[in-house]
C-alpha cells in the first residue's frame, strides 16, 4: 500500500539515496549525483511553502520514504501541471511507482481541477519508457501543438530537447474520468 504525504525531514537521507544510484539518475535532465543531503533538506523545506508546485512522499505502510512525486509548474489558468516521479531502488518492479501515479493523478484532477499533466522522458531512459507504455499512458513522440499551446499560453513549462518522448493524461470533459490509452 502506497499514500501520499507531505515531505519530511526524515526523507532527506533515502532522497540522497536514489540521487546518488547512478542506473537510476544516469538519463535525467537535472544532474542529481552532485546533491548533498543539505540540498535535500533545503528542497524538502522549500517545498512546505512553494506555490508553484507540489512535491508528495510516496510512502510505505510503516511510513518509509520510498521517493517523490511531483506536479511541477503548475498552470491553474491553463488547468495544467507537469509531473514528475523518482522512486528508490527498493521499489523496482513492486507497483509501487504505479500506485503512487495513479494518486498522484487522482489529486491533480479531483482535488486540484486540473485538466492535463504532462511529462517528458529521455529516449534513452529505456525503464521509464517501458514504464509508462506498459501503464497505458498516453505517448507523443515528439513536442506536437498540445506542448506547444502549453509553452505560449505561458504555463510555465520549460521545453527540453526535442529528443524527449512525451506523455500526458487528461480529464474527460464531463465524467471526471482519465483518458488512458488501453
Amino acid at each position: 500500500m502506497v499514500e501520499l504525504r507531505n515531505l519530511e525531514e526524515k526523507d532527506a537521507p533515502f532522497m540522497l539515496e536514489w540521487m546518488h544510484d547512478d542506473d537510476l539518475v544516469k538519463d535525467m535532465r537535472a544532474d542529481f549525483k552532485s546533491k548533498t543531503l543539505e540540498d535535500c533538506q533545503s528542497f524538502i523545506q522549500g517545498s512546505q511553502t512553494d506555490r508553484n508546485n507540489a512535491h508528495f512522499a510516496v510512502a510505505d505502510s510503516d511510513d518509509a520514504y520510498m521517493g517523490t512525486v511531483s506536479l511541477k509548474n503548475i498552470d491553474l489558468e491553463n488547468k495544467a501541471a507537469e509531473f514528475a516521479i523518482c522512486m528508490r531502488r527498493c521499489t523496482l518492479g513492486n507497483g509501487m511507482a504505479a500506485e503512487a501515479m495513479k494518486k498522484v493523478m487522482d489529486k491533480a484532477f479531483q482535488e486540484m481541477g486540473l485538466r492535463t499533466v504532462y511529462w517528458s522522458v529521455n529516449p534513452e531512459s529505456k525503464r521509464a519508457v517501458r514504464f509508462y507504455d506498459k501503464n497505458g499512458y498516453i505517448r507523443i513522440k515528439e513536442m506536437d501543438n498540445f506542448c506547444r499551446r502549453l509553452i505560449l499560453t505561458g504555463g510555465g513549462y520549460k521545453a527540453p530537447a526535442l529528443e524527449q518522448y512525451w506523455w500526458y493524461m487528461e480529464k474527460k470533459a464531463n465524467q471526471g474520468e482519465t483518458l488512458e490509452n488501453n
